[in-house]
C-alpha cells in the first residue's frame, strides 16, 4: 500500500486565523483509505480524494480546527486500499495502530464502506460516510452506532426512477417495458432487487434483467439484450467504468430507449465531456441544485484545487461528511474518539454543509438528499429530491444526437 501524507501544518498559520502565537498549536491526524488503483479508482479519483484534499487543505489555511483551547491542523495520511475488501480492513488497521491516526475517512463506495464497518466499530472510530447508499441504513446504524450515512436509502431511490418514469408514462413520453442490469456487488445487487419490486409495483414490464461482474470491460451483450427485447426504457446500477461503457454501446448500437438510466459516474463532469450533447435528457443517479451559490463556490475551490469540477453528486456529499466530521470535533471540544461520537449521536445537533443543513435521524441525513438527476443544456441538474430544494422538470430524451 503506497502511503502520502498531505497538508501538514501551514507556514502561514497564525496570519490565515488571526491567532497569536500564545495559543497552543497542534496537528490532527486523519487517515485516509481508498481506490488509487482498481476498478474503482477512477470512480474515486473524481468523487472521493479531490474532495477529501479540499477540505483539508480549507481547513488548514483557515488555521485548522477549533479543538478546545486549541488550533489543530491537519496531517492527512493515504493508503491505496486497491478496490479490494480486505485491504480496505488492513489499512484502517494500519491507520489506527501503526499511524495512530486521530479520525479516519470512510471509504469510498458502497461495498468497502460495509467491508470496513466493524473496523471502524471495533477501534472506536466516528465513520460519516458521503458515499455508501444502502436501505439498510437503521439496521447497520443499530449495529454499527458510530456509522452516519449522508447520501441516501436505496430504497427511496429506486422508488423515485420509478416514480419519474411513471411521470413520464403518464405524459405519453415513455412506455412500460424496462431493462434493468447491474453491476454484480453489494450496491448493484441490493438496487436491483429493490428495483424491479417497486417497478413492477407501478406496472412496468421486465422484460430484460442481467448482471455483469465489476470491472466488466465489453457490456455490448448488455445493450444488445435490452434492445432485442423491445425494452423502452434502460435502468442500470451501474459504477462508472460501466456507466461509460454502458453508454458508449447504446450510441454503437443506436439503442435509444425512450428514457435511458445509468447510475454512478451519470453525474461525473468527464461523462459530459465525454458524450457532449448526446446525452442531453440521459437520466442518472443523485444530482445537485446545480444553481446553489454553496455548491457553485465548492465547484470553484473543487477545480482549482484538483484541477477538475466535482461531480454533480457525492463529491458534494463527501466533502460535507468532513464538514459533518470537523464540526463534531468542534462542537465537543476534543480529539476524543468517544466523545466526538458521543456529539454525533446527539440529535439536536445540526450541521452546516455545502449540501444545506444535516442531521441525523437512525444515523441518517433525516431523508433529505438527491435522488435522480438529468442532463440538461450541459449540465446534470437534480430532478428529483428528499428534503432538498432546486428539483428542475424532467425533459425528454429525443434519442442520441
Amino acid at each position: 500500500m503506497n502511503r502520502r501524507t498531505l497538508f501538514k501544518a501551514v507556514a502561514a498559520l497564525t496570519l490565515a486565523s488571526g491567532i497569536g502565537m500564545a495559543q497552543a498549536q497542534d496537528v490532527l491526524r486523519l487517515g485516509a483509505a481508498a481506490p488509487q488503483t482498481g476498478p474503482l479508482a477512477g470512480g474515486a479519483a473524481v468523487t472521493h480524494w479531490p474532495a477529501v484534499r479540499l477540505w483539508v487543505s480549507q481547513t488548514n489555511a483557515a488555521g485548522g480546527l477549533q479543538v478546545g483551547d486549541r488550533r489543530m491542523t491537519i496531517e492527512l495520511i493515504e493508503y491505496d486500499d486497491q478496490t479490494n475488501p480486505q485491504q480496505a480492513i488492513q489499512a484502517a488497521q494500519r491507520l489506527a495502530t501503526q499511524d495512530q491516526v486521530d479520525f479516519m475517512v470512510a471509504p469510498y463506495s458502497t461495498g468497502l464502506n460495509l467491508a470496513a464497518a466493524p473496523i471502524f466499530a471495533q477501534l472506536g472510530y466516528p465513520m460519516v460516510t458521503g458515499t455508501a447508499v444502502t436501505n439498510n441504513q437503521p439496521e447497520l446504524a443499530a449495529q454499527f452506532p458510530n456509522m452516519f450515512f449522508v447520501l441516501g436509502r436505496t430504497g427511496v431511490m429506486a422508488e423515485d426512477i420509478a416514480n419519474v418514469l411513471v411521470g413520464m408514462r403518464e405524459r405519453g413520453e415513455v412506455g412500460s417495458r424496462v431493462a434493468l442490469v447491474n453491476v454484480a456487488d453489494a450496491f448493484g445487487i441490493e438496487m436491483a432487487g429493490i428495483s424491479r419490486g417497486v417497478l413492477e409495483s407501478n406496472g412496468f414490464e421486465i422484460v430484460y434483467q442481467t448482471s455483469y461482474p465489476l470491472g466488466t470491460q465489453d457490456l455490448a451483450p448488455v445493450i444488445d439484450g435490452a434492445k432485442s427485447a423491445g425494452a423502452e426504457a434502460f435502468v442500470a446500477w451501474s459504477y462508472p467504468g460501466d456507466t461509460f461503457a454502458l453508454t458508449d454501446q447504446a450510441i454503437v448500437q443506436n439503442y435509444a430507449p425512450q428514457a435511458f438510466f445509468t447510475a454512478v459516474a451519470t453525474a461525473f463532469p468527464a461523462y459530459g465531456a465525454r458524450f457532449g450533447a448526446q446525452i442531453e435528457g440521459v437520466l442518472g443517479m443523485g444530482g445537485v441544485n446545480a444553481d446553489d451559490a454553496a455548491f457553485q463556490e465548492f465547484a470553484a475551490a473543487h477545480t482549482a484545487l484538483a484541477g477538475q469540477g466535482p461531480d454533480y453528486w457525492a463529491s458534494a456529499a463527501t466533502y460535507g461528511a468532513l464538514q459533518i466530521l470537523g464540526q463534531a470535533i468542534t462542537g465537543a471540544g476534543t480529539t476524543d474518539r468517544a466523545a466526538v461520537l458521543a456529539y454525533l449521536q446527539d440529535r439536536s445537533h445540526e450541521y452546516q454543509t455545502v449540501l444545506g443543513p444535516v442531521n441525523f435521524n437512525e444515523n441518517n441525513d433525516n431523508e433529505r438528499y438527491w435522488t435522480v438527476g438529468q442532463w440538461q443544456g450541459g449540465v446534470f441538474r437534480g430532478v428529483a429530491a428528499r428534503g432538498r430544494d432546486g428539483a428542475v422538470p424532467v425533459q425528454v430524451f429525443d434519442g442520441w444526437q
